[in-house]
């Protein structure tokens, strides 16, 4: 384990494929994301794509210099078909366990931990849509995931780099409002789950290994859950999403301040449950465009957005930000744009 905080970034984009990171890859096919581009461009040109991608976007010189940036960590989204058609409900997607392989072999020379999220929604914001079956019933795919989880968890638990395993990606709970039901995982079932993972991973992991569990957009609601003597190393994540952000609106710094303050307050509430917190994925880009502000204005603004997150996220016990690479180094959401101007002791 890591004496100090993790600090990193994620690799979105890598192993699955998302359109705002690699948006030349959805060119000219209509799509919105991985599921319908398999549609658009048929299996086989589908599996040519994704297999260059992956030997192409992310390479060891990538960790290298994640590590010399002066990060610690890298989490990286592990989706579902990982084992293709030795795994569960592989579908049409191409397995990628041998990059996962990779990762470790490329974290290891460098020293960088690796923090593994199970991604059962490829290519969609829609967090309801985490199953693997395009079904909104969580409890008929719920046993497919445990069984990843648990192969994972045996396959990489012993290796230098494993720091812990995320065991689900950005689910959405079940809310009642006024009449209506929103989409989503009952919590009871999404807590079931939670269990069935913790145990698969410590089974094939053992006790030192970190389960994270995503709070699924109620960081309050998991008081005192798997916080008692008989669960060991559990931490919750409580990322900022894209959605979270649209919801704000940024005239200035001082509504740049007010975004840190929800952050601050979320992450109190995630720590009332008894669990350490950490920030799976964050990012310095602002709600919208202002028309009125230069780019140079633009660039001071996000940078007051990151220090003052980075301020907030004190006491975390991780954070990463979102992501490595983006193929248009996205200013807000490119570490290589965002952070480059942050001295290393800044980031730490």
């Amino acid at each position: 384990m890591a004496e100090r905080a993790l600090h990193g970034v994620n690799l979105t984009g890598w192993l699955t494929l998302e359109p705002w990171v690699t948006p030349e890859l959805f060119a000219d096919s209509g799509a919105l994301d991985e599921a319908s581009l398999i549609t658009a461009l048929g299996r086989n040109r589908y599996r040519a794509l994704v297999k260059k991608h992956r030997k192409e976007f992310i390479e060891a010189a990538d960790f290298t210099r994640i590590a010399s940036r002066g990060f610690n960590a890298v989490r990286l989204a592990v989706p579902w078909y990982a084992y293709g058609s030795k795994g569960p409900e592989c579908g049409p997607y191409a397995g990628c366990i041998d990059y996962v392989d990779l990762a470790f072999d490329w974290a290891e020379e460098v020293g960088l931990k690796l923090v593994l999220m199970l991604d059962a929604s490829p290519g969609t914001e829609k967090a309801s849509h985490v199953a693997i079956d395009g079904s909104l019933d969580f409890r008929e795919y719920k046993d497919a995931l445990v069984e990843v989880v648990s192969r994972l968890s045996r396959r990489y638990g012993m290796r230098d780099g494993f720091y812990g395993l995320e065991v689900l990606s950005s689910p959405a709970v079940q809310r009642h409002q006024w009449l209506q039901v929103t989409e989503g995982v009952q919590q009871h079932t999404l807590r079931n789950y939670y269990r069935d993972a913790y145990q698969a991973i410590r089974r094939n992991a053992g006790d030192d290994a970190v389960v994270i569990l995503p709070d699924a957009g109620i960081p309050g609601g998991w008081r005192h859950f798997m916080a008692q003597s008989r669960y060991q190393n559990v931490w919750l994540d409580c990322s900022f999403t894209r959605s979270d952000m649209s919801k704000r609106s940024v005239p200035g710094p001082a509504a740049v301040r007010r975004l840190a303050d929800d952050a601050r307050k979320r992450l109190l509430q995630a720590r009332k449950s008894g669990l350490p917190a950490m920030v799976g994925s964050w990012s310095g880009a602002l709600p919208y465009a202002d028309s009125l502000m230069t780019p140079e204005g633009r660039i001071a603004l996000e940078r007051v957005f990151i220090s003052e997150q980075i301020a907030a996220f004190k006491g975390c016990s991780a954070w990463f930000f979102e992501t490595w690479k983006t193929s248009g180094r996205l200013s807000g959401w490119d570490a290589r744009v965002s952070l480059a101007t942050f001295e290393r002791r800044m980031l730490d």
